[in-house]
Formats: structure tokens, C-alpha cells, sequence
């Protein structure tokens, strides 16, 4: 049975750490913009969102690919990138629908979660439990579901109000 990774973002507390944690184990450095996860922090309503790659089914990122470098690890349940064939357009970046492909600035690529090759080393080190790999089931996919929608409606009104 593949694993997904959850996020409740009620539990997260904005500590960053999964995204020191991450960009240590990919790039052998703390900094958060080389990160594969991004804590976005809402500050009218008080939140700390921890957005990643939601491995998605359909997903848009390897639809839009120009150069097709970009598929799906059927054994882990998640979307991998080809770097040697890629041409560093950023499509995948702009298709995204949750902003969960990012660009590491250092090494000049587009980057998103790998699941740390089935060990998500962000889940290890979340002290609140926000970020858990549990095994994939129907309740957890509605659940993940659920989430990534509200996400995404969140995401849209907050980009749909006037600035002052």
C-alpha cells in the first residue's frame, strides 16, 4: 500500500523547521528557499499553512511539461522530475494550482516533494504532528481532498481581495 503525506495546518505553529529539515537533507544546507516545503503565514486570520506537492492524481505539473521530464513513481505515489532533460521553463511552477513547485535560486531548477525517497524527513521532525505520512486509504484521500480544496478556496478569495 503506497503512503501519503498529510497536512492538518490547524497543528502547525510556524516553527519552520520542516523547511530547514528539508533543505538540509536535499541540499546539504539550512535555507528555506531551497526548501521543497513552504510555510505561508496568513496573518489576518492567525495561520501557518505548510504548502507541498500534493502528489496529484491528474496532476497538471506533468500535463503541462513541454519536455515530458516529469512522471509518476507508481511505487511511491509520487511525481519525479528528469533534471538532465530539463529545460528550466518553470510551466510546471505556473500550473501548479496549490504553488507547490517551487525554483531553488542556487541551483537553478524547479524543485517539489519527493517524499524523501518514502522517509518525508519534514514528518520526523514536526514536533506537532501537522505533517504525517500515513498509509494511503479512501478516508485518508478525502481527507487530503477536503483539505487541499479549502486550500485552494482560501487561496483564491485571499487573492480575490482588494489591496488598500
Amino acid at each position: 500500500m503506497t503512503k501519503v503525506l498529510t497536512i492538518d495546518y490547524e497543528k502547525c505553529t510556524g516553527c519552520r523547521l520542516c523547511e530547514q529539515v528539508c533543505s538540509v537533507k536535499h541540499e546539504g544546507v539550512s535555507n528555506p528557499a531551497r526548501s521543497r516545503i513552504k510555510v505561508v503565514k496568513w496573518e489576518e486570520e492567525g495561520l501557518y499553512i505548510p504548502m507541498v506537492c500534493q502528489q496529484c492524481e491528474s496532476a497538471p505539473c506533468i500535463a503541462a511539461c513541454p519536455m515530458n521530464i516529469r512522471s509518476r513513481d507508481e511505487q511511491l505515489g509520487r511525481i519525479v522530475t528528469n533534471y538532465d532533460q530539463c529545460i528550466g521553463c518553470k510551466t510546471c511552477i505556473a500550473v501548479c494550482p496549490f504553488g507547490a513547485v517551487g525554483f531553488d535560486p542556487v541551483a537553478k531548477k524547479v524543485i517539489s516533494c519527493d517524499l524523501c525517497d518514502g522517509n518525508p524527513v519534514c514528518v520526523r521532525f514536526c514536533f506537532t504532528e501537522a505533517l504525517q505520512y500515513v498509509d494511503d486509504s479512501n478516508i485518508n484521500k478525502k481527507r487530503q481532498r477536503e483539505a487541499a480544496e479549502k486550500l485552494y478556496e482560501a487561496k483564491r478569495s485571499f487573492a480575490a481581495e482588494p489591496t488598500a
